[in-house]
């Protein structure tokens, strides 16, 4: 088998057959130009006198087309019937049929005269027509599972020759097993174009899964490619299988709160209405899904169900907790204590669930309460428990206040950097902030409180010696204490007497120590005497001149 594809101008010859005989095959479009080969263009042998394109009628007859005379340029046309004003010739001797319908589906032939030869060439000539875009209709309006319904009817028109048709579902193709799946097909010609229509109606037995599946048909056929209808969906009816509660509300639910309870079922189309057990009582609600406690306690805390209006026993059950948190703080607000008093701080909780308690001092995080068994100033200030569940947070406070008579812890005194001032400080303590009153005056004062302490600084600078007091008092008492402070003046005297009386006892050390050096050696020179004549002789005279310096009279 051969084909040839030919385009000439707006002529159009699809495809040459040569079936294994002389009579070739030719097709053609429908409502276009087909051209009719002529011994494929070799027909213009020598001598030739004239060419001549006949037929065969529909009653089986031949019939006349036209003659080209070799000598002319222009060809007679012999039809008196529908092809008179259809046909002509081309340059190459082929015959150009306008305006192709499937009335042209027949055998034409070619005849080629010369002076020496007569020959004849037949071409059968087939019309194709592509089919029309195929389209389901008549849908069915659902789909119930398990049962084999009619989905629909797939239609393509106006084809030669009839197209196929092929039902698909997710792209893959469905096969007609003559239970689950069946598929019956008809074509139908048009009377007057004899162009075929073909219908494919499939019958489906559809399951719970097709709920999203897509539907098509494609159409095959000779002139290509293949065309698909637009996807179908269907709706699937299927009973309800499980029923699911839901709990539409912000978690954690939390007393005061409205709790919106969704009762839902699988089953298609699905229900509208149902009962609701309310711990324990029953509730019917129609044309919606939802019931809805309002301002809920923890009294409201349990188990809730729904179920089907004609079947309890498909329900489904859910333990709904209503969060709560009550709290007691004793004591609370101002509390007012003196210094070495005791407190008891009691908290008291009652939780859904376990609850986490901080502690935070003048807004500084705490490990734990502070023992207050013996209260200092230091434990002043605003202490606040926070105590929390997911979603609940509860804060309590106490704002502690320590108060105590002044007592001064110590009173100082040094020089100042530059060596001509004294400064006195006084540390004491009590609540509420005591007041200093100082003996003398000064300045540069200064004065410093925290947590019960308090630091006065005074400035001075005695013209003689002093002994100044620091007096500090508040609403509950006063304290006061004493030190001595010395003149600049004073006090360089003292120095300078310490001084001189540093020297003469400095020279009263010396001239003993000499002393005790001669005695030494007076005592050493004696013994020696006693043991030769001379050094007795020399003793005497040395002992006379020593007794003679001594009774010298002082200068």
């Amino acid at each position: 088998m051969q084909s040839v594809v030919c385009l000439i101008g707006a002529f159009i010859a699809a495809a040459v057959f040569r079936p294994g005989s002389c009579v070739e095959t030719v097709i053609g479009l429908y409502g276009e130009t087909i051209e009719v080969p002529c011994n494929d263009g070799t027909n213009k042998p020598d001598g030739l006198i004239f060419t001549k394109w006949k037929y065969v009628k529909d009653d089986g007859s031949p019939g006349d087309l036209l003659v080209k005379q070799a000598q002319k340029d222009e060809a007679t046309v012999s039809a008196t019937d529908g092809y008179k004003s259809r046909v002509s010739i081309a340059a190459n001797s082929s015959l150009l049929i306008a305006r192709g319908s499937l009335a042209d589906q027949r055998v034409f032939t070619c005849m080629v005269v010369s002076l020496t030869n007569l020959d004849e060439y037949s071409v059968e000539v087939k019309v194709h027509k592509k089919p029309s875009a195929p389209v389901i209709k008549n849908n069915a309006k659902e789909l119930e599972n398990g049962k084999l319904t009619q989905l629909g009817e797939c239609v393509v028109e106006n084809a030669n020759p009839p197209a196929d048709l092929i039902w698909k579902k997710n792209n893959q193709t469905l096969v007609d097993d003559g239970k689950t799946i069946i598929i019956s097909s008809t074509i139908t010609k048009d009377k007057i174009t004899g162009l075929s229509s073909t219908s494919s109606r499939l019958q489906y037995t559809a399951r719970k899964e097709d709920v999203e599946s897509q539907f098509t048909c494609t159409a095959k056929h000779v002139m290509g490619p293949d065309q698909v209808s637009e996807p179908e969906i269907f709706p699937i009816h299927y009973p309800t299988e499980k029923v699911s509660l839901q709990v539409v509300s912000q978690s954690p639910i939390r007393e005061g709160d409205d709790v919106t309870l969704k009762c839902q079922a699988d089953g298609n189309p699905p229900p509208t209405s149902f009962n609701f057990n309310i711990k324990g009582k029953k509730v019917t609600v129609t044309d919606k899904d939802v019931y809805t406690l309002t301002g809920v306690t923890r009294a409201d805390s349990g188990i809730y169900k729904c179920s089907l209006l004609d079947n309890d026993v498909m329900e489904s059950t859910q333990f709904v907790t209503v969060s709560f948190l009550d709290v007691s703080l004793t004591p609370t607000g101002k509390v007012l204590k003196k210094f070495g008093e005791n407190l008891i701080v009691s908290l008291d909780k009652n939780a859904s669930s376990e609850a986490k308690v901080t502690w935070t001092k003048d807004n500084r995080k705490l490990d734990k309460l502070p023992d207050f068994s013996r209260l200092t100033y230091s434990d002043a200030g605003l202490y606040v428990c926070d105590v929390s569940i997911e979603g609940i947070k509860r804060s309590l406070s106490f704002e502690l206040i320590v108060e105590g008579i002044p007592k001064i812890t110590s009173l100082t005194k040094h020089r100042s950097s530059d060596g001509k001032h004294k400064v006195l400080t006084c540390e004491a303590e009590g609540s509420p902030k005591p007041d200093v009153q100082w003996s003398v005056n000064g300045t540069n004062e200064k004065m410093s409180y925290d947590n019960g302490k308090a630091t006065y600084k005074l400035t001075v600078v005695p013209s003689k010696n002093l002994t100044v007091s620091c007096l500090v008092t508040n609403k509950l008492g006063e304290d006061t204490k004493e030190i001595s402070v010395f003149s600049q003046k004073n006090k360089d005297g003292t120095e300078q007497a310490k001084v001189i009386v540093g020297i003469v006892v400095g020279l009263l050390v010396a001239a003993a120590l000499v002393g005790l050096i001669y005695w030494i050696y007076i005592k050493k020179t004696r013994q020696g005497s006693w043991k030769t004549g001379e050094k007795e002789a020399g003793t005497s005279e040395e002992s006379k001149k020593l007794e003679e310096n001594n009774h010298k009279p002082d200068v």
